[in-house]
């Protein structure tokens, strides 16, 4: 790191090229004062008074630093006024003239500026003397001696506002003398204040000589005022300075552009000629150090102070303050005298009890202004807005990162993989493709469920690790869903990318050992390309999708994407048509399966199912035809066709003397339609079923979705008298407890909670525990997919009151289920009546099933 970086800026001795002609206005001016004015020197007694009084003015010079000039606001107008009053124009300039050596000499200020400060000077005063003689002097103390004397003085200080504004546009551009012009209004303000000051000291002492004592006392008075003015106007500057900074934090911290944005103003507000932040390195964020410098528009990447420095702040946590008129010690000043520094100030950046980094402000502006111990808290201010503005910032960048990173893998979620295939897919290569390799990691499902999602999650970790680590730095590798990792990158074509996508297969091959079982993780890859498979992403992304699955069939295969995949997609768009015209033609059937007591095999009902076989794709299960009567409007019919056949076949049966009830599915979108309760009333008067011969399923993620949408609709059925069951109840995230608000009638344990049974204890506690709190509930429980006689016997012990299952019967067609009826019958199963069990008061019985 070099000891100083080297500055940029205009030479100073260009200011010769306003000193020259000030100096020539200055001469010109005295030359004309001296042949047309009166003689000087005037009264000796008043010449030495005003002398001294000058240059006391001279000690409350208001200082305003653009850039590295500190340019002085003098107070001498009021000595001013006095002068020119009392004293021959030419005596008046001599004065000010060499008020103003004395003042410069005892600021130990460089010989150019010196002379540029003696030649304004002595321009603005002659100047002055000019427009007093023009105005032909003063005569008493009249108002006419005011406007000549407000006259005079005003065209000295307006004659050195523009003399110093040209130097300053001359050194840095025409912009920071603007800058400088703009503050102008205040100085001339407080001169023109100045003027009538001394206009009434000019009136007092005209008056009566005695005023000298009130002058006295209030020239101590105007020193308190000037020193708490002169302190205001830092102040305020502070204040507003903090303010801009603030503001321009809070932007800065949602754009994650802290540094960029506010070093050149902290450099500004503090009046210095380096400001330095230094954040080391971080977790994922390096090392950074970045200087704003009083000539560099830019950032530059080095620092004026020794590392050491920033080290020893930040390990203290504690601010240090080097220099001329700062509080730390002085061995300490020596050491930064060699790296061109004279004084500094460096503070912790404190996130919570942490540091992580250091401010530094270094050089104060002006060849002899110095930073104080005033300037420690304001810049401690600073410097904690700048500590939560990069926190914030990193904060924001830190949810930019998650909202398009995998949490578990670290790798590009399938946002931003999407992305990254849509600027991908825009821009054509010639002899190029974007390639897509999507590898699916077998087996994962087994390894959680015997090992837990833990070991699962290490294993997809380390498949993501080693896909990462072997495929080519250009490769986006991404993690776009639960056990797959997308590849993406430009290749020669699809033969490349299948090579590619076989070598990272074997690469990322591992033997994995899980509490000492060891594991063969391997994948299926698929793979696709553009503009070959798609020209969008999601298009693409799909068509990967498929390549996968069909590389899952064959082992240890990579499948490529091609047109015959989309058959089983096509197939079941097809069923839309179909399933219509299915529907209209009456091709669907309705199956029938029992549901019986457990304690005594009494048939209570059955269950209405629908089947269909269709002449071109065969045997359609339940599950694609439902979804597609979902998705393409078809579901209401579908669920009408099944409450029609089940209601006319109870009605059959209860005319035959055996009144059956029965059981319908229903998807839970119908429980979102407002209208399907008056349907289900219509239906049952058409038919006139009973309504508690009816009973309508309903899955329990459907009506068990923690809100209120199903509420309505549950008890506008269950007004109709119709039953309500909750389906497949267990293999939800719900609680029986949820049960307590819903209008239902009965509870049916999935199939796969009763298989278990006979030989899983989990199970069995699982099916236990549902039986006991629906019953506390008042709620009937079925148990779905009774298969044998062990757990028909469990059932009983545990107190379930019906069951459905293979047992019993499978699902029969309506011609199968009546010659069931009658293999029942003469089997001599036949039990009492219905008016028999009424007359006995118990519920009906309906039939016997042995």
């Amino acid at each position: 790191m070099p000891d100083s970086p080297p500055s940029v800026r205009r030479p100073t001795e260009q200011v010769w090229l306003i000193t020259a002609p000030l100096a020539v206005v200055a001469v010109a001016c005295s030359v004309f004062l001296a042949l047309t004015a009166e003689p000087p020197p005037g009264s000796l007694a008043i010449t030495a008074a005003l002398f001294v009084a000058m240059i006391a003015a001279s000690a409350g010079a208001i200082q305003i630093v653009v850039r590295r000039q500190a340019l002085e606001v003098i107070a001498t107008e009021i000595p001013l006024v006095l002068a020119f009053y009392y004293l021959p124009p030419l005596t008046v300039v001599a004065l000010i003239v060499l008020s103003a050596l004395v003042g410069q000499f005892w600021r130990r200020l460089g010989a150019v500026k010196v002379c540029f400060n003696v030649a304004r000077t002595g321009a603005a005063a002659s100047l002055g003397g000019v427009v007093l003689v023009g105005l032909s002097g003063v005569n008493g103390i009249g108002p006419r001696t005011w406007m000549v004397l407000f006259a005079v003085v005003t065209v000295n200080s307006v004659v050195s506002l523009l003399a110093v504004s040209g130097v300053v546009s001359l050194l840095h551009g025409w912009q920071t003398g603007r800058e400088l012009f703009r503050r102008s209004p205040v100085p001339l303000v407080v001169n023109s204040i100045n003027v009538v000051i001394g206009l009434i000291l000019l009136l007092a002492l005209e008056s009566t000589r005695w005023s000298v004592l009130l002058i006295a006392v209030l020239i101590v008075v105007m020193v308190v005022v000037y020193r708490s003015y002169a302190q205001f106007l830092r102040q305020h500057r502070t204040l507003s300075s903090l303010y801009e900074l603030t503001r321009e934090m809070t932007e800065g911290g949602r754009e994650g552009a802290v540094a960029d944005l506010l070093l050149g103003r902290i450099r500004a507000l503090m009046q210095a000629e380096y400001a330095t932040l230094w954040l080391p390195a971080q977790g994922r964020y390096p090392e950074v150090l970045l200087s704003a410098r009083v000539d560099d528009r830019g950032l530059l990447d080095v620092a004026p102070t020794p590392a050491d420095l920033r080290v020893k702040v930040r390990e203290s946590g504690v601010t240090l303050a080097i220099g001329r008129a700062l509080p730390d010690p002085a061995e300490a000043w020596g050491d930064l005298a060699g790296h061109g520094v004279k004084d500094v100030i460096a503070v912790p950046l404190r996130s919570g009890k942490a540091v992580i980094g250091t401010l530094e402000a270094v050089n104060r502006l002006s060849d002899v202004g110095h930073f104080t111990a005033a300037d420690i808290p304001v810049f401690e201010t600073v410097a904690a807005h700048t500590a939560v503005a990069l926190e914030n910032s990193r904060l924001v960048d830190r949810l930019r990162h998650d909202a398009y990173h995998d949490t578990l893998t670290k790798l590009p979620n399938r946002r931003r993989v999407t992305e990254a295939l849509d600027e991908a897919v825009k821009i054509r290569a010639p002899g190029e493709v974007v390639a897509l390799l999507l590898f699916d990691v077998d087996r994962l499902r087994e390894v959680n469920e015997s090992l837990g999602h833990a070991a699962g999650d290490r294993v997809l970790v380390e498949v993501a690790e080693r896909l990462r680590s072997c495929a080519p730095s250009s490769a986006l590798v991404g993690r776009v869903g639960g056990d797959e990792i997308l590849v993406t990158l430009r290749l020669e074509g699809a033969t490349a990318a299948l090579d590619l996508a076989a070598r990272l297969r074997e690469q990322s091959r591992a033997v994995m050992t899980f509490d000492g079982l060891t594991l063969d993780v391997d994948t299926a890859v698929g793979v696709a390309v553009h503009p070959d498979h798609g020209s969008e992403s999601t298009l693409l992304l799909q068509r990967v999708d498929l390549a996968v699955t069909a590389a899952k069939s064959t082992p240890g295969s990579v499948q490529l994407f091609n047109p015959v995949l989309e058959s089983r997609s096509r197939r079941r768009l097809g069923l839309a048509g179909d399933l219509r015209r299915a529907l209209d033609d009456g091709e669907l059937e309705v199956h029938f399966q029992p549901k019986v007591t457990l304690r005594d095999r009494r048939l209570v009902g059955v269950e209405c199912l629908a089947r269909w076989e269709d002449r071109a794709h065969g045997s359609v299960s339940p599950e694609d035809f439902v979804a597609v009567a979902e998705h393409t409007g078809q579901l209401g019919r579908l669920t009408e066709f099944v409450l029609r056949e089940g209601l006319r076949r109870s009605h059959d049966w209860a005319h035959e003397g055996h009144p059956l009830s029965v059981a319908v599915n229903l998807s839970p979108r119908t429980l979102t339609d407002q209208h399907f309760p008056e349907r289900v009333r219509d239906l049952l008067e058409e038919y006139g079923v009973p309504p508690q011969r009816l009973t309508l399923e309903i899955r329990e993620s459907g009506v068990l979705d923690r809100t209120d949408r199903p509420i309505s609709t549950l008890r506008c059925l269950r007004d109709l008298g119709v039953r309500l069951s909750v389906d497949d109840f267990g293999t939800g995230n719900s609680s029986l407890v949820h049960l307590r608000r819903l209008p239902v009638h009965e509870v049916k344990v999935d199939h796969r909670f009763v298989q278990g049974m006979a030989t899983d204890p989990g199970d069995l506690a699982i099916v236990n525990a549902v039986v006991t709190l629906s019953q506390q509930f008042g709620l009937a429980v079925v148990a779905e997919g009774v298969e044998s006689e062990l757990t028909l016997e469990l059932l009983q012990d545990i107190g379930c009151e019906y069951g459905q299952g293979f047992l019993f019967s499978r699902p029969l067609p309506y011609e199968r289920l009546e010659a069931w009826f009658g293999a029942q019958a003469e089997s001599g199963a036949v039990a009492t009546a219905e008016s028999e069990a009424v007359a006995a008061g118990e519920p009906p019985r309906l039939r016997v099933v042995p």
